[in-house]
């Protein structure tokens, strides 16, 4: 395990095959506990062949074939399925490891469904994430064309693959005098983090565009951030998109703000598209590190979307981890003025996120009643929790 953590933060190339490895037998037990550990295949229907009128166009036999195939497995399933991925503690490369989970999974659900096309989002109805986890929930459920996902599972960890280099090791190795100037004149400028985050920001623009919202989501999406203003969590949703533009970010402001690891990269100032709203936030992971509370309550919570539950016992939940808490955060800073956060390095972000972690502690224990009886009911929810931790 010490070898794949080494090289994952250390290397930012494909993972080799000792990645593979380790994913392929987290996978294994993900396998075999929760995703095909039944015993027949009623989960898995296949695509009915329709025999519809000769009037009706392929674009209506496409959308009545998705329908039935949807509804007979629901009916057959019973059950809402949630999908949570946390970004976990340490941040940094360590998000290959579910991004690859989440890869394995998708060709699963390719053979045994027989569905070449089959995604992630075609098996689940609910999605939740943070920090990195919440770009991966992003990505796997948002659409161009308002029908299929415009991201693959596999193009998650090679979308950290990728950046990493950029988001993770900004600095510059010239110890040249002109080299020095151009660090010093950065630096003054943007603070500490500005490489980093000007990388993250091109990062997020190259994925998602500027014009896709939390509405170009296919299903339920939940992803939190902690924002400073307000020094409380706030909670990116789609059902709250659908229903306000107030509540409508661009996809990729709202992966900044899920992902912004406090010493790592600059908080993140957000506004939904009406402009109404406002957010400074930092990573979701502080405030919610495992974001699958969120998804569940949402679920119980939501009779608009979800009329049939009546209680944890109709909920599947698959939690997806890094291992760790949350990231970074900024407790004690919602006085404080955005231009001076981002002049904070790691050194000036350590005792603030000391208090949000602490904070968010307190608050969890003194939740509202109906949070509480979630977590009073949750040994009758079916769930499986896949967490790899640094050892």
């Amino acid at each position: 395990m010490e070898a794949a953590e080494e090289m994952l933060v250390e290397v930012h190339e494909e993972p080799s095959i000792e990645t593979d490895k380790l994913s392929y037998e987290i996978f294994s037990i993900l396998e075999s506990k929760f995703l095909f550990g039944y015993d027949d295949d009623k989960l898995w229907v296949p695509k009915p062949s329709l025999v519809s009128a000769a009037a009706a166009d392929a674009d209506a036999d496409a959308a009545a074939a998705a329908a039935a195939t949807a509804a007979a497995v629901k009916t057959q399933r019973g059950k809402v399925c949630v999908l949570c991925i946390d970004g976990g503690g340490g941040g940094g490369m360590r998000g290959v490891i579910p991004g690859k989970a989440l890869s394995q999974l998708e060709q699963a659900l390719k053979a045994k469904s027989g569905d070449p096309d089959a995604r992630i989002a075609d098996y689940f109805d609910v999605v939740a994430g943070t920090g990195v986890g919440g770009v991966f929930a992003a990505m796997l459920f948002s659409t161009r064309d308002g029908a299929r996902p415009a991201f693959r599972a596999d193009d998650t960890w090679r979308f950290l693959a990728e950046h990493g280099k950029r988001l993770f090791r900004a600095r510059s190795s010239s110890s040249s005098t002109s080299g020095l100037l151009k660090r010093a004149l950065r630096r003054r400028k943007r603070g500490p983090l500005g490489a980093a985050t000007e990388a993250m920001d091109a990062a997020m623009k190259s994925a998602f565009g500027e014009r896709l919202t939390l509405r170009d989501t296919l299903k339920p999406v939940l992803i939190p951030c902690y924002d400073l203003k307000s020094a409380a969590p706030f909670v990116f949703s789609r059902a709250d998109a659908l229903e306000s533009e107030s509540y409508d970010f661009r996809l990729w402001e709202v992966c900044r703000a899920t992902w912004a690891e406090p010493g790592r990269f600059e908080p993140a100032e957000v506004r939904s598209v009406d402009r109404s709203t406002t957010c400074v936030a930092v990573d979701g992971g502080l405030a919610m590190s495992n974001p699958a509370v969120a998804a569940i309550t949402h679920v119980l919570h939501n009779k608009n979307e979800f009329p049939f539950v009546r209680g944890v016992e109709d909920l599947l939940v698959l939690s997806l981890g890094g291992g760790g808490g949350g990231g970074g955060g900024g407790g004690g800073a919602a006085a404080t003025d955005t231009r001076r956060l981002r002049q904070w390095g790691p050194k000036e972000w350590a005792r603030p996120v000391a208090r949000i972690a602490a904070d968010s502690a307190a608050s969890s224990s003194t939740t509202p009643s109906r949070s509480r009886s979630v977590n009073a009911a949750a040994p009758t929810t079916s769930e499986f929790r896949l967490l790899v931790r640094a050892q």
